[in-house]
């Protein structure tokens, strides 16, 4: 084949590759049980793209196994699962009653371009879980005012911290999230020091656990370290790393820092916590095929 072929045909290809790329799917799993009986909950699953290679930040494939297991448990949940970034016909969204997020954060999160949507879901009193990288939006930014209204904390830059660490929960609050979740120790991608609600105003810490020396052996950095959480990690205060959220003006909202590594949802206490954290926040127990608190 002649160089002036190959290069054009490499470059078709790449174009090719690339516009498929940019495709968002969406697709549709409906209450598993046809009795007629009411919907309890429709949860809608945003996931960004995958991006860390396989085995780490697995957006799709975590959703949807979450999205399995919830249908499991709660045959009357709907779920809708959107993988690649924000639908272009959002009103996908508009009859969510949870909206669970899992995506890159910083300057590429996925509600960067949409807060007018994403506000409106939020002031509506439509459920937020937030998972791993997505709890971090842009400090002193529009994102971060919408994520600490829908969630009440999220990881500020120059504050917030991401080592991997294995963390030691050795008790957790009772709450309809902690329902029949058992004490448990997982190495994870485990942020802390979040920036939350003034005073913790309507938030509720779940798991806690004490930070080891060595989360503090890199330099200081927008994510790696600064001197106040330095004092905090050698003071042995113990760091939220899950917490529950209760809006003043309705609606709630649920964190998790984990979720950096896909085999850790095979944990049970773990993956059961976000799913009772789905539930909670879709603001559904007790309804038909729902779980009671």
């Amino acid at each position: 084949m002649r160089p002036q072929r190959l290069v054009t045909l490499l470059l078709l290809t790449f174009s090719l590759t690339a516009c498929n790329w940019q495709e968002v799917s969406v697709s549709s799993n409906p209450a598993t049980d046809a009795s007629g009986k009411t919907l309890a909950a429709r949860i809608v699953f945003l996931a960004g793209r995958d991006s860390h290679g396989p085995l780490a930040h697995e957006h799709k494939a975590g959703s949807e196994l979450l999205a399995s297991a919830l249908r499991k448990q709660h045959p009357g949940f709907e779920t809708v699962n959107i993988y690649g970034g924000w639908p272009e016909d959002d009103s996908i969204l508009a009859s969510a009653d949870a909206l669970v997020l899992y995506c890159d954060g910083g300057k590429g999160h996925l509600i960067n371009e949409h807060l007018d949507t994403f506000d409106r879901l939020v002031n509506q009193g439509v459920g937020v879980v937030a998972l791993h990288y997505c709890v971090e939006v842009p400090r002193d930014s529009p994102s971060s005012n919408s994520m600490l209204n829908a969630i009440g904390g999220y990881f500020e830059t120059d504050w917030s911290v991401n080592p991997h660490w294995e963390a030691d929960f050795t008790s957790l609050p009772k709450h309809p999230v902690t329902k029949n979740i058992r004490p448990f120790t997982m190495l994870d991608e485990w942020y802390f020091n979040m920036r939350f609600q003034p005073g913790m105003e309507g938030v509720t810490p779940l798991l806690r656990a004490i930070a080891p020396d060595h989360t503090m052996e890199r330099s200081n950095g927008a994510h790696s370290g600064n001197y106040a959480v330095r004092k905090l990690v050698a003071d042995r205060v113990p760091q939220v790393t899950a917490w529950a959220y209760e809006r003043a003006g309705g609606g709630r909202g649920f964190g998790f820092t984990g979720g950096h590594f896909h085999a850790n949802w095979e944990n049970d206490s773990a993956r059961q916590l976000v799913l009772n954290a789905i539930v909670w926040s879709s603001g559904k127990q007790g309804m038909p095929w729902g779980a009671s608190e």
